[in-house]
């Protein structure tokens, strides 16, 4: 770790204190993992103490670990991941934090804190279903209003659950139930001796 990084670390640690469950360095990032209870606060720290001074958010988004590492993974479910950027001082953060909860995913909203993190929080709510707590205008922002589920989630099928066309007869868009057949495909094989010659 370079010594810049050893910094960073060194100045996340005195002053996040117990609000970070972990914070750790590899492949030249510095990653920390907050706890949900104190997640706002954190973020005003992060933003404020001048000796970490992260005052733009770069990206948030949320991720599932449903079925990560092969089923191994035993922690929560939903998490909401940010990058920051700290430009008095050059540095990059990358910022977890865990929903306590995997049937009703809720964190706090960094809305307060940065007001870019507003229409990533609309799409970690729409292809996740994770609600940001104190966001003002949560709702959709890459589905359609009337869509069912969370498209990204690990467990949303494939096919989803309903679609759309557009019926000549009533003249506008219509939903019905998907259509599509489920199909094992077996992919064509290519064999050298046949490739590039007559069929």
């Amino acid at each position: 770790m370079s010594d810049r990084l050893a910094q960073l670390v060194a100045n996340l640690e005195k002053v996040l204190g117990k609000r970070a469950n972990s914070i750790h360095s590899a492949l030249g990032e510095v990653t920390v993992v907050l706890n949900a209870d104190t997640y706002l606060e954190s973020a005003m720290l992060l933003r404020d103490e001048p000796s970490l001074a992260f005052e733009q958010l770069i990206d948030l988004c949320g991720v599932d670990y449903q079925d990560f590492r092969d089923g191994a993974w035993t922690g929560q479910r939903f998490a909401a991941v940010t990058h920051l950027l700290s430009l008095a001082h050059n540095w990059r953060l990358r910022v977890r934090v865990f929903a306590p909860e995997d049937a009703y995913p809720v964190v706090a909203s960094l809305t307060p804190v940065w007001a870019a993190a507003n229409w990533f929080e609309r799409e970690a709510f729409d292809l996740y279903g994770i609600l940001f707590d104190g966001h003002e205008d949560l709702r959709r922002i890459l589905t359609d209003y009337g869509f069912i589920g969370h498209p990204f989630r690990k467990d949303f099928p494939i096919t989803g659950n309903v679609e759309m066309r557009f019926d000549p007869e009533l003249k506008r868009v219509v939903y019905q139930p998907v259509t599509i057949e489920a199909r094992e495909i077996t992919p064509r094989i290519v064999r050298e001796e046949q490739y590039g010659g007559p069929v």
